[in-house]
């Protein structure tokens, strides 16, 4: 299984953190594996499960919470953060290396203090300060990150503020 060095960081992730009490924990989904087996760890702010799978072996562990992560801090495209003061509410990677076809979807769900014409323009502007070109159609960007994974980033009213979607695909 090629996805296999996947497994010892999200372990870790996993054990630390396991006595905090997460508050307004972000939901993590990840999915990862190909023919012969995988990894599943599904985390919120209640706890979360893990489950491994291979040839002939599996484990299922449930665990208390998830490591406290900064992924506002941690997440960028080739440099660009999400608008300033975003907040990241769910997170769902699905990985998988079946036949050869090494695929994986991110996809982030955030809310944003600006307006969502606000948030985009700042975040178009930032992509143009880097030599990243996308396109917008409305209140969404589009474009090709460095390592040619494609992105899209879906800015919708939620009040006065923004909530969107940021969806990178990697085939």
């Amino acid at each position: 299984m090629r996805l296999a060095f996947l497994i010892p960081p999200m372990l870790l992730l996993v054990a630390c953190g396991q006595n905090e009490k997460a508050k307004d924990a972000t939901e993590v989904s990840i999915n990862a594996g190909d023919e012969h087996g995988g990894v599943q760890i599904k985390t919120g702010k209640d706890g979360g499960n893990i489950k491994i799978g291979g040839d002939g072996a599996s484990i299922d562990i449930d665990i208390p919470d998830f490591v406290d992560m900064d992924i506002e801090s941690d997440f960028d495209i080739d440099g660009v953060k999400l608008y300033p003061g975003s907040k990241v509410t769910k997170v769902d990677v699905d990985a998988n290396d079946k036949s050869g076809a090494d695929k994986a979807t991110v996809k982030l769900g955030f809310t944003s203090p600006a307006a969502p014409t606000k948030a985009a323009d700042w975040m178009a502007g930032e992509f143009a300060k880097k030599g990243v070109k996308v396109t917008r159609t409305g209140d969404t960007l589009a474009g090709k990150d460095k390592d040619g994974a494609d992105f899209r980033i879906n800015f919708a009213p939620d009040g006065a503020n923004a909530k969107g979607e940021v969806v990178i695909v990697k085939s």
